[in-house]
C-alpha cells in the first residue's frame, strides 16, 4: 500500500494534518488491491463497435469489449463508455464521433472473449465471422441477437488516468431478442445470470 499526503487540509505551516491537528497520510490503493476489490462487482459486457472509414479501401470496423458501460441521463440520452487512452479504439474514436455498443447475451461469452483479445490480428476477421448488421446511424457493426444496441455520437471525451471516458448521445436504441439473460462479469470470469 502506498502513502499520499492529503493536500485537501492543510495545517497552518503547509504540512497536511488530520481533525486532530496530527499529519495525515492517506493511504493510496495498489493497482492489486484495486483490481481485486472492483473484481467484486458485477457488471454487463458489451461489445463496443465502430467503423473508421479512413482505414482502407471501404473502411475498417475495429471491436473492443467493454465492462465500464453505463447510462448518463434520460434527457437528454447519454451513455459512458470507458476505452483504454492510446489504444486502437481511442485511435479510432479520436477521429469518428459515431459508435455503437451491442448489450452481449450470456450465449456470446465467446464474441466477449474473442474481441478482449490482446494482441489479436486484424478485426477484420473476427467481424467475418460474427452475425451483425450495420446501425443506420453509426455505420458500426449491431451485433445480432444481442439483448439491446445503442448508436451513439460522441458529445465529450474527458481524460481519466490511463482511460478516456466517452459521454455519447443516444441516436438510437433497439430492443434485440425478446428473452435470454446478459452476460455478466464478475471476479475476472464471464458469467450468466441464475
Amino acid at each position: 500500500m502506498r502513502y499520499v499526503y492529503n493536500a485537501a487540509l492543510p495545517s497552518p505551516n503547509g504540512a497536511p494534518t488530520a481533525p486532530s491537528g496530527a499529519p495525515l497520510a492517506v493511504a493510496q490503493a495498489t493497482a492489486e488491491e484495486f483490481r481485486a476489490a472492483l473484481g467484486q462487482l458485477a457488471s454487463g459486457v458489451v461489445l463496443l463497435a465502430v467503423h473508421d472509414p479512413e482505414e482502407g479501401a471501404r473502411g475498417e470496423d475495429i471491436g473492443m469489449t467493454a465492462t465500464a458501460f453505463l447510462s448518463v441521463s434520460l434527457d437528454p440520452p447519454l451513455v459512458l463508455v470507458s476505452v483504454r487512452e492510446d489504444s486502437r479504439m481511442d485511435d479510432a474514436l479520436d477521429r469518428v464521433d459515431h459508435w455503437a455498443v451491442s448489450v452481449l447475451a450470456a450465449e456470446q461469452r465467446v464474441t466477449a472473449a474473442r474481441f478482449a483479445m490482446k494482441g489479436r490480428v486484424s478485426d477484420r476477421l473476427l467481424f467475418a465471422d460474427l452475425p451483425h448488421e450495420r446501425g443506420p446511424a453509426s455505420g458500426a457493426p449491431l451485433v445480432s441477437d444481442a439483448l439491446a444496441t445503442v448508436e451513439c455520437r460522441t458529445e465529450q471525451r474527458i481524460s481519466a488516468g490511463d482511460h478516456v471516458l466517452l459521454i455519447g448521445r443516444v441516436l438510437s436504441a433497439r430492443l434485440g431478442r425478446p428473452s435470454g439473460g446478459p452476460l455478466v462479469y464478475f471476479r475476472g470470469q464471464y458469467r450468466q445470470l441464475g
